[in-house]
This record gives C-alpha cells, sequence and structure tokens, in this order.
C-alpha cells in the first residue's frame, strides 16, 4: 500500500495513541475534520477499506446498513448500543462457543463475529 498523506494522516489518528478504537468513516472523516486534517469522505471510505485488504483494521458490519471498522484485528466479540450506535469490545473470557455448524463442502470458516446488540433500559 502506498504511504500517501492522507492515509499517515488517517492512520496516525487511528492508532497514533496506541489504543484500540471502533470507528464509522462518518466519525473518522469528522475527527479528521476537528484535527485540520483535509480529506474527502470518499477517501476516508477508501482508506478504511484499503487498511482492512492490509491486515490493519477489522470489518464489523452490525446491520447492512453501517460498517465499523476496529484497529483491533484479533477475533472478539463486541456489544452493539443500538440506542447510540456504538461498538465496544466485549469480554472475550466470557464468551463460550461450544460448536459451529458444518461449513458447506468446498469451504472452511475463516472467523466467527460476534456483535451482542444491546439497549438501555
Amino acid at each position: 500500500m502506498r504511504p500517501t498523506l492522507q492515509r499517515i494522516e488517517l492512520a496516525t489518528l487511528l492508532v497514533g495513541d496506541g489504543k484500540h478504537r471502533h470507528v464509522t468513516a462518518e466519525s473518522l472523516y469528522e475527527l479528521a475534520d476537528d484535527s485540520g486534517i483535509s480529506v474527502s469522505l470518499a477517501t476516508v471510505y477508501n482508506t478504511l477499506r484499503a487498511f482492512c485488504r492490509a491486515g490493519l483494521l477489522q470489518q464489523v458490519t452490525v446491520d447492512g446498513s453501517k460498517s465499523h471498522f476496529d484497529t483491533n484485528t484479533r477475533d472478539h466479540p463486541h456489544f452493539f448500543w443500538e440506542d447510540d450506535e456504538i461498538l465496544i469490545d466485549a469480554p472475550c473470557d466470557q464468551l463460550e462457543i461450544l460448536r459451529l455448524p458444518t461449513a458447506p463442502r468446498g469451504s472452511r470458516i475463516v472467523s466467527v463475529g460476534v456483535v451482542v446488540r444491546l439497549r438501555r433500559e
């Protein structure tokens, strides 16, 4: 992947402080704008997808309308707060998957995504 100035700036916003985070293209675009970085929303989308293809981000689709991007690329479960549309990590040590369905002939399971949807009472 070619290290363009915009990719470097977006990568710095994503992982520059060493902390994992979950973003949408829109939230990263707003963060870039607030940080004085000039970038189009289309460039943010393209950069996030390129980072996913390179294995630098994990795309988490909660529903068909919006994707979230996670800087933690290890397999792990998530909580999704429906009221706020916020994705956060869920504790790995509390998830138990006892059995998976058999993959169709000619395929193999490469990962399992778990998103637990939450609403405030």
